[in-house]
């Protein structure tokens, strides 16, 4: 049966079948099969191709509705860690070392990375002469979220000193060729630590340090994945915060 909600969305934006096809990385023919015989797409592509044309996917799709089944381990997952406590600060450091594309960092202060490793300033401009991409993001020590991160875990101003401490540690960073430092005052809900294809994602629990939370281990295995939610998150935060100038 022809999806006639998605042909009339279709019309109603001026879609091809081609142009569509092209937005959400699929064959013409996939996108034609959706509207003239009904056909269901996976669910990434279908909510990706529905925020495009400005629609409610299930509305698009009710297919899509019904729940999908759990899966023991998600394809993506590499390990799973009980607290950032128990990873060896060399974990992270192989993990930006490996870069060769894309280095982003989402934290509020992570300031252990430059305890533990006092050459990562060295390692992250020796990445971006080597052509990656680099981006930090610390959070704002003056911003409300950042005070309120720190009622909740009790250590009242210490997140706050932690932001100024890591502030120090990255501005000689700022305006490096190919590195980008930025702080950010968002409700941070994961600290992420992305090289390529691959992140360190540490959970942020109410009343609970970073070092003490989980931490999963990621490797991106095609569109739309859990690698896909967090490097969107990432790209969320980035484009709200505010530039650090070099000092």
């Amino acid at each position: 049966m022809p999806n006639e909600r998605l042909r009339a969305a279709m019309a109603s934006g001026g879609w091809t079948y081609a142009a569509l096809a092209d937005k959400v990385e699929v064959d013409p023919k996939s996108v034609e099969r959706w509207v003239n015989l009904g056909r269901t797409p996976r669910r990434g592509t279908a909510m990706l191709a529905a925020e495009i044309l400005g629609e409610d996917v299930h509305a698009l799709w009710p297919a899509l509705r019904q729940a999908r089944p759990a899966r023991a381990v998600s394809p993506e997952l590499v390990a799973l860690y009980d607290q950032r406590a128990d990873i060896p600060v060399s974990t992270f450091v192989d993990l930006l070392t490996q870069a060769r594309e894309h280095i982003d960092v989402l934290v509020y202060a992570a300031v252990f990375l430059h305890e533990a490793y006092p050459r990562l300033n060295d390692l992250l401009r020796e990445r971006a002469d080597d052509g990656c991409a680099v981006r930090i993001a610390i959070g704002d020590p003056d911003s409300t979220n950042v005070r309120q991160r720190g009622k909740e875990e009790r250590f009242g101003h210490g997140i706050e000193s932690r932001c100024r401490l890591a502030l120090m540690h990255y501005r000689p960073l700022a305006g490096v060729p190919g590195i980008e430092v930025r702080t950010h005052a968002t409700t941070l809900y994961n600290s992420i630590y992305r090289a390529d294809d691959q992140a360190l994602v540490n959970a942020h629990v109410w009343g609970v340090n970073a070092y003490g939370a989980p931490v999963w281990h990621l490797r991106r295995s095609g569109k739309g994945g859990m690698f896909d939610t967090y490097a969107c998150g990432f790209d969320a935060v980035w484009e709200t915060a505010t530039p650090v100038r070099g000092g």
